[in-house]
């Protein structure tokens, strides 16, 4: 059905009427034909009732032209209009305007068509440009450049560098929430997860969720927008490769900081760390520096762990910790000779201990013990065929979700809801594999030999060895194997 689309904002003498321009569209329109009118509204947007019905019936399919008296009747805004034509193009919709001979059925029409898009994309782009100068003004200034506020903050007015109320950050009820996540975190022995349990046990509600998770954690964590500023954070900051936006003395461990520039937004990734800056802010911080710095080293540590076992020197990889202070113990080789050494100490400096533990006598050791647990392991049963193929299902959803949630940590409150609505549907698939595997009889598959710890290569051992061990605790030249059975 084709569709009439008129607009008046103002009764003027110069002006076509809302009927007269229907008469003459009626010309280009075919019989039956449905009218859309919309008097008193003003075409600098499309917040048109009449408007948003038709929109309405283009995308249900009812609507194959669109006729209108002049261009401006339908859209004054190019940006606009270049939107509204991508709708009409997915939905096969011909647009035709009397005044301009203005026909998308015909080569010339499709021309001006092409015209007006670049246009548009002209003015998308300098309107990019200008919100993203005003933003970098506002860094500049200190002031908080847009957005809602994080969690444990209100918006407000804060005094600027020279004196005047700039957009700015105050600290609400929930700050005391975000200063015992910082303290409770870098207790020894407290995780992500343990603080996430002991706020999720007492009835405090998350950001944008009621209850707290590791990604919420995470991302409080490692903001700057909490911490009192100083000389040691912008070090911290330096040693990551991020660019400063003013010198190291307007930093004064009284106000925060900021990070800017983290998504290239217009291509839709995320920049990497010699990109981004880092800059002054005009709140003041609440999490001294020093508590701050500490909470960040323990999150890199973490991050570490994520790459545990990719050592190449031994199989012990990611199991072996510190004794003294519980971080990791990394493996350095000099010719044929094998080195421990704590990265608290080498990396952070917070730890003495020095490792005097013989490496290859640890591996025999562990090794041996190792084959006497396998060999009194039950002979594997042979797996059903179903079953594999059921497994390699799972683990592919598995994965899905592994991506989804590590997306999850840097979305925005749009793509949250989409993701976790990925994850639900993911979940009812995987529990419809676990209940169809649980269900098949199948047919027997291949008998599995009992496993060799010896037999095994490098990254064969480290799998093994990852099953069986928690961690290795190493102090001076003793060593404490912590067993998962």
């Amino acid at each position: 059905m084709d569709a009439i689309y008129a607009r008046q904002s103002v009764e003027k003498a110069d002006s076509l009427s809302i009927q007269g321009q229907i008469d003459l569209c009626r010309r280009e329109a075919a019989e039956p034909v449905r009218i859309y009118q919309d008097r008193g509204f003003s075409g600098k947007n499309t917040n048109r009732p009449a408007f948003q019905r038709l929109m309405e019936d283009v995308e249900k399919g009812l609507i194959q032209k669109i006729v209108v008296y002049r261009l401006d009747r339908f859209s004054r805004s190019i940006a606009d209009f270049g939107r509204l034509w991508e709708i009409l193009q997915k939905h096969h919709v011909e647009f035709v305007s009397i005044n301009e001979t203005f026909d998308t059925s015909t080569p010339m029409g499709r021309a001006m068509l092409n015209i007006i898009m670049v246009f548009a994309q002209l003015e998308r782009e300098t309107t990019a440009q200008r919100v993203r100068d005003n933003y970098y003004q506002r860094v500049k200034l200190g002031a908080w450049p847009g957005g809602p506020p994080p969690y444990g903050f209100s918006l407000g007015r804060v005094p600027g560098p020279d004196g005047s109320l700039v957009p700015g950050l105050i600290p609400n009820e929930q700050m005391a929430t975000v200063a015992r996540i910082f303290e409770s975190y870098s207790r020894e022995g407290a995780t992500l997860g343990s603080v996430a349990r002991s706020l999720n046990g007492e009835n405090i509600p998350g950001p944008k969720r009621p209850v707290w998770d590791n990604v919420a954690l995470s991302r409080i964590l490692h903001s700057p927008l909490y911490a009192m500023a100083d000389e040691d954070l912008c070090l911290y900051y330096k040693g990551k490769g991020l660019q400063f936006t003013a010198p190291m003395e307007a930093f004064d461990g009284v106000h925060a900081g900021m990070v800017i520039g983290k998504r290239n937004r217009s291509a839709g990734t995320y920049q990497g760390l010699g990109e981004q800056h880092f800059a002054p802010a005009n709140h003041l911080g609440v999490i001294p520096s020093r508590l701050w710095l500490a909470c960040q080293y323990k999150l890199d540590a973490n991050r570490q762990l994520g790459r545990a076992g990719s050592g190449k020197h031994t199989w012990l990889s990611g199991l072996l910790k510190c004794g003294v202070c519980g971080y990791s113990v990394k493996v350095n080789r000099s010719s044929d000779r094998f080195y421990l050494v704590c990265s608290g100490r080498s990396n952070l400096g917070i730890c003495s201990a020095s490792i005097q533990a013989d490496l290859p006598a640890l591996e025999a050791g562990v090794a041996a013990e190792l084959e006497a647990l396998l060999a009194e392991c039950p002979a594997i049963p042979p797996q059903r065929q179903e079953d594999q193929e059921t497994g390699r299902a799972l683990e592919e959803i598995d994965r899905k979700i592994d991506r989804l949630m590590e997306a999850l940590s840097q979305g925005n409150a749009p793509a949250m809801c989409y993701i976790n609505r990925t994850v639900q549907k993911l979940e009812v698939q995987r529990q419809k594999l676990l209940a169809q595997q649980a269900g098949l009889p199948g047919k027997p598959g291949p008998q599995l030999n009992r496993l060799t710890f010896s037999s095994l290569d490098l990254e064969g051992k480290k799998r093994v060895a990852a099953q069986f061990i928690r961690e290795i605790r190493l102090n001076n030249n003793q060593a404490e194997v912590y067993w998962n059975v």
